[in-house]
């Protein structure tokens, strides 16, 4: 079992393009990837004019289709819970935890994107959280460099350490070029007080495999799967 699993401090943090640039990255090294999105919701919303869904954006730097990336969909844009009890369909669990575990199983690198953050509900009395306790793969966190994200961050790295996850990395994104005296305090204060290792990730213009992999080139992909 190789690969990781991508959460986020809160919703649009920026853990799509996190979990497509190490993606991009490992498949620029020929390394063979498994991208998966277990339950993706907000496929009723417009599409943005630069960056496609989530499972369309991974599909596409891991060379597969959309219905590979992702097996459960809904159209509200609010939590898989509420987006089930709004379509009149139920989360399939157990299709779920098979469809994450064989990719947690399977010879290729795994990376698995997860919904929101960690306490977000897929189902009644089922987190994000206990699927990524489940698949027992080291867990990164997408987070914003600005204010506010010292207590989401610190909050998310103890509600993971609360289950046993292992957490592999913060990654700060989108990291500005010239980061300001806040966004370098709220780094190194990550760091210090969550006791782990903070990375940066770069702004990427467009869904382009090549921008997204030369982008990851500083996070440490190599530490973060062994």
């Amino acid at each position: 079992m190789r690969g990781c699993f991508i959460t986020g401090t809160d919703t649009g943090v920026g853990k799509s393009v996190l979990a497509a640039a190490i993606v991009a990255a490992l498949r620029a090294r020929q390394v063979r990837v498994r991208a998966l999105k277990p339950v993706i919701t907000g496929l009723d919303e417009l599409p943005d004019a630069t960056w496609p869904p989530d499972h369309e954006l991974l599909a596409g730097v891991a060379g597969c289709s959309p219905g590979e990336v992702t097996g459960v969909g809904y159209g509200p844009p609010v939590s898989p819970h509420l987006a089930a009890e709004l379509s009149g369909r139920p989360l399939p669990v157990d299709q779920v935890r098979a469809e994450a575990r064989a990719a947690a199983l399977a010879p290729e690198v795994a990376v698995i994107e997860g919904v929101g953050g960690l306490l977000v509900p897929l189902a009644d009395r089922w987190l994000v959280r206990d699927l990524a306790r489940e698949l027992g793969l080291p867990v990164i966190v997408a987070a914003r460099p600005g204010l506010g994200t010292i207590n989401h961050t610190l909050l998310t790295l103890e509600a993971a350490r609360a289950a046993g996850l292992s957490i592999a990395g913060v990654v700060l994104t989108p990291w500005p070029r010239s980061p300001n005296a806040v966004e370098r305090s709220n780094r190194a204060t990550i760091a210090r007080l969550g006791a782990v290792e903070v990375s940066a990730l770069a702004a990427v213009p467009r869904p382009d495999p090549e921008l997204l992999a030369r982008a990851a080139r500083t996070l440490p992909v190599d530490r973060w799967l062994q």
